[in-house]
């Protein structure tokens, strides 16, 4: 069993950065391929980015694509979201999701998810 919680979230201008962090528990962390899923009021849950189990392949949304980065510490069991250049689009509550998968921008290839963080970007 894998828990995951998210934070870093907040109310940021357009233009701004936000980092979003994911603390898991569990000791098998470090196998898992990492998501990022985000979900606006009133829309369905969209892929974000995603990162292999031991930090290789990423995989971005091409609307985040060159503003959004993702990483991760296994050592820390954490998985990060570094967002610049936010837009008003960009607008949701962020979700991180674990897996054993290599199908990763697919929501339901994952197992575990967290309670979400909100991000806000004014215009």
């Amino acid at each position: 069993q894998v828990q995951l919680v998210e934070s870093g979230g907040g109310l940021v201008q357009a233009g701004g950065s936000l980092k979003l962090s994911c603390a898991a528990s569990g000791r098998t962390f470090s196998s898992y391929a990492m998501g990022w899923f985000r979900q606006a009021p009133g829309k369905e849950r969209n892929f974000v980015a995603a990162i292999s189990w031991n930090g290789g392949p990423t995989y971005y949304a091409d609307s985040v694509k060159g503003r959004f980065t993702i990483s991760r510490n296994n050592a820390k069991n954490t998985v990060y979201l570094q967002m610049n250049s936010l837009k008003p689009e960009d607008t949701a509550v962020y979700y991180c999701a674990g897996g054993r998968t290599a199908d990763m921008s697919k929501s339901r290839a994952y197992d575990y998810w967290g309670q979400g963080t909100q991000v806000t970007v004014s215009s």
